[in-house]
């Protein structure tokens, strides 16, 4: 009887033209993350399965890359700029069922910024002077001075709000306020979510989401090919784009993202702390032959660390054109006219590893040698970005607007300008939206000029997905594949 029941609901469907939409999707990616807490490591792979879908901050990017509220309702803003109050939504939980309340903001402000944190965007706190939890829903934020660019620095998926009772087993069981709850987690495989019923915001339209990790190129082209996954994100092999374009079961998304591809250089490191020669490296270097060799043509050269899409880019490629001549001048100038050797430290991705084959062989022709180690995301971020063990390294910085990192000497390519520094902690504090303009374009051309880095390309987002799958970003104004409107047509 159950079986003829069945039978007769399946036959009716097919004669009415009936479907049932789908509402899982499988989502393919090339890095799988380190650990699931985005609060304490820049691997950008945690924000792209967690951002928005499981944490929420005060405030979210949109997919036009604005700034928008997330879990704070409203904000006021003093009139000296300095005092921030906000109002938090009511009837927010997290997945565990606990509340949502102003003590777990300023928990979270407060760790971001504690002297002991580990969250990889410490800078994006420090003009914090207290957090207080005025009421329930009402938090008050007090700056050290004005900063033009807090709500901006909100956004981020650094500032994530987090709860005291689940930060022991936020690495391996994240626990958020998201319209998704995490579900499992299978190192080496996937990370599955599941619609929170709970979310307080507009619900999710699928039930859940599966983050499939596939490291190479030739097995992402057959996961898409034969529908395993139901888009990849950030498609790891562009020479198979004309095909899936050609293909009406796919649809292939050319986007923007914040990612400035860099053959960085360790600036404290003999010897490129020696001008000469990272202005050396940096035209030896061909960005165009790189963009054609490893991207297939995607790609936007740059020649400095900005994106080209930002109203305040300015073109500086000129300031590190391609010339092999000049940089064995500037080599010999500085007195290695034999060149020397050097380390090539490249992480997963295929910008890096099909770019370091490139750039090699570039070097190699001005006399610069270099051994070349491929790395798994987590060797690179503790010897490259944590232990500064590195001569050379190429990684794509996604992060929004991140220009203010060189006032940061500490931070991994260890470049150090008291000049840029100033110039940055007065735009931090600069309201003025055409001086602010002015002084970003300052910066850029300090560091373009300083040659701290060989800037390469801003990197494009190709993403294949399923035709009958809506709602994915093109663009990636943040390390995020939010799926909060993701849904499937009939």
């Amino acid at each position: 009887m159950t079986r003829w029941i069945l039978g007769t609901v399946a036959a009716t469907a097919l004669l009415t033209g009936a479907a049932i939409a789908k509402t899982d999707v499988t989502i393919g990616l090339q890095l799988e993350p380190p650990h699931l807490d985005p609060t304490s490591a820049a691997a950008g792979a945690i924000d792209q399965v967690l951002y928005s879908n499981v944490f929420e901050g005060l405030m979210r990017f949109a997919s036009d890359g604005s700034v928008i509220n997330g879990l704070a309702e409203e904000w006021d803003i003093s009139e000296d700029g300095k005092t921030y109050t906000f109002k938090l939504h009511g009837g927010v939980k997290f997945h565990d069922g606990t509340d949502l309340d102003s003590a777990d903001v300023k928990f979270s402000l407060d760790r971001a910024r504690a002297e002991d944190s580990v969250n990889a965007q410490k800078a994006l706190f420090a003009n914090i002077a207290r957090v207080e939890a005025v009421d329930p829903l009402t938090v008050k934020v007090t700056l050290t001075a004005p900063q033009g660019n807090f709500l901006f620095n909100m956004a981020w998926g650094d500032a994530v709000i987090v709860a005291p009772e689940s930060i022991d087993d936020i690495k391996i069981k994240p626990i958020g306020t998201g319209a998704f709850k995490f579900d499992d987690w299978k190192q080496g495989d996937s990370i599955t979510l599941v619609k929170n019923a709970s979310y307080w915001g507009d619900a999710a339209k699928l039930d859940k989401a599966t983050f499939k990790f596939i490291s190479e190129p030739t097995a992402a082209f057959g996961a898409m090919m034969a529908e395993d996954v139901d888009a990849f994100y950030s498609y790891p092999a562009p020479e198979n784009l004309a095909q899936f374009e050609a293909d009406p079961r796919f649809t292939v998304l050319a986007g923007n993202t914040e990612g400035e591809t860099i053959l960085a250089m360790n600036n404290k490191q003999a010897p490129f702390d020696n001008k000469l020669v990272r202005e050396a490296v940096s035209h030896a270097i061909d960005r165009q032959a790189i963009i054609d060799g490893a991207m297939f043509g995607y790609g936007t050269p740059i020649g400095s660390h900005f994106a080209p899409h930002n109203p305040a880019y300015i073109d500086l490629t000129g300031n590190s054109d391609y010339d092999p001549e000049k940089a064995k001048a500037l080599l010999a100038e500085a007195g290695m006219a034999d060149g020397f050797k050097t380390t090539l430290k490249l992480p997963p991705p295929s910008y890096a590893r099909r770019g370091g084959e490139i750039i090699a062989a570039q070097l190699r022709a001005v006399g610069i040698e270099t051994e070349i180690s491929n790395l798994e995301w987590a060797q690179w971020l503790e010897q490259a970005f944590r232990g500064k063990d590195f001569g050379l390294t190429i990684v794509s910085h996604t992060e929004p607007m991140d220009i203010g990192i060189y006032a940061r000497p500490d931070y991994y390519f260890q470049y150090d300008n008291a000049d840029l520094q100033k110039l940055m902690a007065d735009f931090d504090v600069e309201a003025d939206g055409a001086k602010r303009t002015e002084m970003l374009q300052q910066a850029q051309t300090i560091i373009s000029e300083d040659y701290v880095n060989a800037y390469l390309f801003q990197l494009a987002l190709t993403t294949v997905v399923n035709a009958k799958l809506q709602g994915i970003w093109a663009d990636a104004p943040t390390q995020a594949i939010d799926l909060t409107a993701v849904s499937w047509s009939e």
